[in-house]
Parts: structure tokens; sequence; C-alpha cells
């Protein structure tokens, strides 16, 4: 249920209260005037969930994911040993269907020891994801459909970000179901910690769109679950060729620092 029907059902003094609530400074997640509602309080995580491979949902394992600065920061200076395939998501507790989301993400530090070279300036937001709490213990990734966050590594050679990756799901490009894992976008390719503007607009099961820096770079249809990459998954949860209408918004880690910050989202009719 979105914020804006949660909100319309109330009684008008609940409603009363939580208008004052907010202008008393309140951490909640009543929408502004122009639609928009924050997901992250700027403080803690309260209202996200963490699965990192090899661990129990729920399990922030060294403190992956953790809020310094009014940011979330993906660190990995508290892992023992090499990085042991030890992709980790941060999922919002609500799922969503129609909606505009927005962030802002930057690259920072070095990539941590052990983790796989295609990792190097490499994170990403999955949405239309599968429940944390229907994957096991073992499941590397969750099945989904990613935005992938991407950085330049060498002058002179693209390497374009808010791109498509499909772990565990298909999409529909130019009429046809891609081929691919991944669909490169037709952004520029950004160098260094610079603060990077990354917007996506969901409408269910038909129409996707990647925006970089208020440009649109990638747009497609139909996600859609099929296609491979993920293991270790409830067999009972993968149907191939079930379209997507909704699902839940996640953060990615998979060896690289980043910052997140700025994360709201606008529910769309």
């Amino acid at each position: 249920m979105n914020t804006t029907v949660f909100l319309s059902v109330k009684p008008l003094g609940i409603v009363l209260l939580l208008l004052v609530f907010q202008q008393c400074g309140g951490q909640n997640r009543s929408a502004t005037d122009d639609g928009w509602v924050p997901l992250f309080n700027g403080k803690n995580l309260d209202g996200w969930t963490t699965k990192i491979h090899h661990y129990e949902t729920g399990d922030n394992y060294g403190d992956t994911f953790r809020v310094e600065d009014n940011m979330i920061k993906v660190r990995y200076d508290k892992y023992e040993g090499d990085f042991n395939e030890r992709y980790g998501h941060l999922y919002f507790d609500t799922p969503y269907s129609n909606y505009h989301l927005s962030m802002e993400y930057r690259f920072v530090g070095e990539l941590h020891p052990g983790a796989p070279s295609y990792t190097l300036k490499n994170s990403g937001v999955m949405f239309h994801s599968q429940d944390p709490r229907t994957m096991p213990k073992e499941q590397n990734w969750p099945i989904s459909v990613e935005m992938q966050f991407l950085a330049g590594i060498t002058e002179g050679e693209e390497r374009p970000t808010g791109n498509m990756c499909s772990p565990g799901t298909e999409i529909v490009y130019e009429g046809e179901i891609y081929p691919g894992h991944c669909l490169n976008s037709t952004s520029e390719t950004l160098f260094g910690d610079q603060w990077v503007k990354a917007e996506l607009i969901v409408r269910g099961d038909s129409l996707v769109t990647h925006i970089i820096n208020g440009k649109k770079v990638l747009e497609y249809t139909k996600p859609q679950i099929g296609g491979e990459v993920v293991e270790g998954f409830d067999p009972k949860i993968k149907k191939d060729g079930q379209l997507l209408k909704e699902g839940f918004i996640a953060l990615q880690s998979e060896g690289q620092p980043i910052d997140f910050r700025d994360i709201k989202i606008k529910i769309l009719q």
C-alpha cells in the first residue's frame, strides 16, 4: 500500500497529527507538496532490511550498510578475510509498483580484496525485487531488475552508467526479449568521486525509464522473471515468464565502497 493511499483512508484527526508531527521535525515519511516521499531518514536504517550472501536475512555483516553524515555508506573495513562473494543488498521494507525513484550516489575508496574485478566502481539499485525474507541464506542475488551504476576506469574507454542488468529476470527491448544479462545505456562515462543523480521511472510491468543527471539514457518494457545468473534460490519463487508488476527496492553492495543520499520516491497513478 503506498503512502498516499495510506493517509487518505485515515481519520482526519490522525492525518492532522501526522502533519503536525512533520512540522515539528518528526521522523516520518509523509509526502512533500510535490509528492516526493523520503525513503531514508538520514539518521538510521529504520525501515530497511539487509540480506548478504552467506548470511541470514537481517544480518548486516561487518556493518556493511551504515549511516554517517546523512548518507547510507557501503563499507568493508570490518570484514574478516577477503570478499568471499558476500554480495549484499539493503531493501526498503515496502514494495512498490508505479513510481518515480530518485537518489544520488558516488563511488569512493578502493575495491575490497578478493572482490571480482568487474565490481570495480560498480554498484546499483535493484527494483521489482523479491522479498529478502524469501531468500535462502546461500542465494547470491535477488531475483530482480537492476539499474546498474558504473564509473570510468581508463581515460578514453567508454563505461556508461544507468545500465540495465537482469539477475533472474528478462526485459523486452526494441520489441524483443533482450538476450544478454546487461544492457548499456547512452549515458556519458563519469569519472572520479562526483555525485551522480540517478532516477528510475517504473510503470508496473509495462515501461521502465532510466535517467542520469536529468537525461533519459535507457528505456525498455515488460520486466519479467526468467534467465539465469541467480543461484541458490527457492524454486517456488522463480516462475519464468511471470511479468513483474511490483517488488522491493534495494541498494547494492558488491565489493566497491559507495555512498547514497537523498533517496526519495513519488507514487505515480
